[in-house]
């Protein structure tokens, strides 16, 4: 009886295109948004670097606060030093999946995407 539950895909022909590279793909490799594998990888990766980016200036902002309102001695300065290095860590990666979501949502098509010719289709 679960089985024959109506799924998202079944409003969906066989073929899709991919929203972000405009290739078409079978729909089986496509997500709920219509990205296929390779897309939802070059994103995650453009969102990285992005993130790592974000992480740094958490870090900065971090040592920032340390150096001015902490004002830690000379006695556990190693600590300090691993406190915001974990903050450049933490932060990198909650940058990236703000970054990711923010791609997401916005759906939008890639630059580099080419829309296919009309005569293949």
């Amino acid at each position: 009886m679960g089985s024959d539950r109506p799924t998202w895909r079944n409003g969906y022909p066989e073929e899709v295109t991919c929203v972000r590279c405009l290739d078409v793909h079978d729909q089986m490799y496509l997500d709920r948004l219509l990205w296929c594998d390779r897309c939802r990888i070059r994103a995650r990766n453009r969102a990285s670097w992005w993130g790592w980016g974000g992480g740094f200036a958490f870090g900065v902002g971090v040592a920032i606060y340390v150096w001015t309102v902490v004002q830690p001695t000379d006695l556990v300065i190693g600590g300090w030093f691993g406190t915001i290095a974990a903050a450049i860590w933490i932060g990198s990666k909650v940058a990236r999946e703000i970054i990711y979501g923010g791609m997401r949502f916005r759906n939008a098509r890639a630059v580099e995407a080419t829309p296919p010719a009309l005569d293949s289709l």
